[in-house]
């Protein structure tokens, strides 16, 4: 296959995939069914697994022999809404203009997705040695949550993989780490009662707000004690609150509050640790006052926070050693490689004991904006990555590069 005949493909299944809106609350079963249509008629195989509902599914293929010590290429499916977003044209139908190709999740991430599906025909003329798996997954917007039965499907049932590449937007330079997080919500429970005589109620929208200053001091004194050596920017865990709402009237004390917040985490600080300070406190001083309530018919033992943790995502702690970086620097000659602050599926990979690297196509400024872009010079560039793969993978004895 020409590298001409490559971008010309790859452009053309990128439009296609495009065009499946699969965003995370959309099923995304067209697009597999889409996919593995495509994989069928090359003569590969493909493996599914599916969430509780049936309606989304993660895509696993292997290329080459059914062994150990394969390569994985590691992409999301899903695409964030354009609900309320500024587009100029269709974001589902992707238009060029100026080199550059747009339409919602060109960058973040099926071009990378449309790379890999576009060169499976040189990947299976090259006699590999090695096999090249693609590992697509569902929801990663929302918490990385396909992959991990993505993940446990293949450490159960299938050979191990040597190294994973998930092909995040990164100009084509080698992340080698990035932050971890956790996402929680607090609902706090007062007692209802007329606003002419509050000592009758517990008002949950002030003891949230007592949480919500404290996440804020929390945070200042994470800044205070930040690495200053620290490669992350911001050097430092940082708290997020995203939405608050509570109340039902304004002559009502608000019975009910509800507070999302969560963290963006470095490696090196324990999130675990920091989740149970914030408990610590509400158990200490917000829930004895929710239920100091002096009242005839107050329900004050009902009263109180639940705060539940419903998703963690792990960091990729940062490992200029692995199998991953190596093979990437060996076939790039690229020497450095960096960390960032936003969550992939790498920390999961990495997790199970799967050398993990972030490095793909496009810019993480594109990612989630409107009139999203990629430069056509980045698929370019990303196809001449996947043609030194090839080139690799079908050498003998590849994994003399790992020792």
């Amino acid at each position: 296959m020409k590298k001409n005949d490559a971008l010309t493909s790859s452009i053309s299944i990128l439009e296609e995939i495009i065009a499946f809106d699969t965003t995370s609350r959309e099923s995304n079963l067209a697009l597999i069914e889409h996919m593995q249509s495509y994989l069928e008629n090359l003569g590969v195989e493909s493996r599914l697994t599916h969430d509780q509902t049936g309606n989304k599914a993660n895509l696993w293929a292997t290329i080459g022999p059914d062994t150990a010590g394969g390569i994985v290429l590691s992409g999301h499916m899903d695409v964030v809404p354009v609900d309320g977003q500024d587009w100029s044209q269709d974001a589902f139908s992707m238009w060029q203009a100026d080199n550059k190709l747009y339409g919602r999740g060109v960058a973040d991430m099926k071009g990378f997705i449309a790379i890999a599906l576009a060169l499976t025909p040189l990947m299976l003329k090259a006699n590999l040695k090695i096999p090249i798996h693609f590992a697509f997954s569902y929801d990663e917007e929302i918490g990385c949550i396909g992959v991990r039965g993505l993940i446990k499907d293949v450490t159960d049932n299938l050979p191990a993989p040597r190294a994973v590449i998930v092909g995040e937007p990164t100009s084509m330079k080698i992340i080698g780490g990035h932050k971890g997080s956790r996402s929680l919500t607090s609902v706090v429970r007062g007692v209802p009662a007329h606003s002419s005589d509050p000592r009758l109620g517990s008002n949950s929208i002030m003891a949230a707000a007592r949480i919500v200053t404290f996440l804020e001091e929390l945070q200042a004194e994470l800044v205070d004690n930040a690495d200053k050596n620290s490669p992350f920017d911001p050097p430092y865990t940082t708290i997020d609150l995203g939405q608050i709402s509570g109340g039902t009237a304004n002559n009502i004390i608000p019975e009910f509050t509800k507070v999302d917040w969560g963290m963006r985490i470095v490696p090196t600080d324990d999130g675990e640790a920091i989740e149970n300070r914030v408990r610590e406190f509400i158990a200490n001083e917000i829930e004895p006052d929710l239920k100091a309530v002096d009242a005839f018919d107050a329900p004050a033992e009902q009263a109180g926070v639940t705060t539940t943790l419903y998703n963690v995502v792990p960091p990729l702690v940062p490992d200029t050693a692995s199998a991953a970086e190596q093979l990437i620097r060996h076939l790039t000659g690229l020497n450095n490689s960096g960390v960032v602050s936003f969550g992939t599926e790498a920390g999961l990979f990495q997790e199970v004991g799967i050398p993990t690297v972030v490095f793909g196509p496009g810019s993480i400024a594109q990612a989630h904006q409107p009139d999203e872009f990629i430069e056509i010079t980045q698929i370019k560039e990303c196809i001449d990555f996947v043609y030194k793969l090839v080139d690799w993978a079908a050498q003998d004895k590849p994994q003399d590069l790992f020792g």
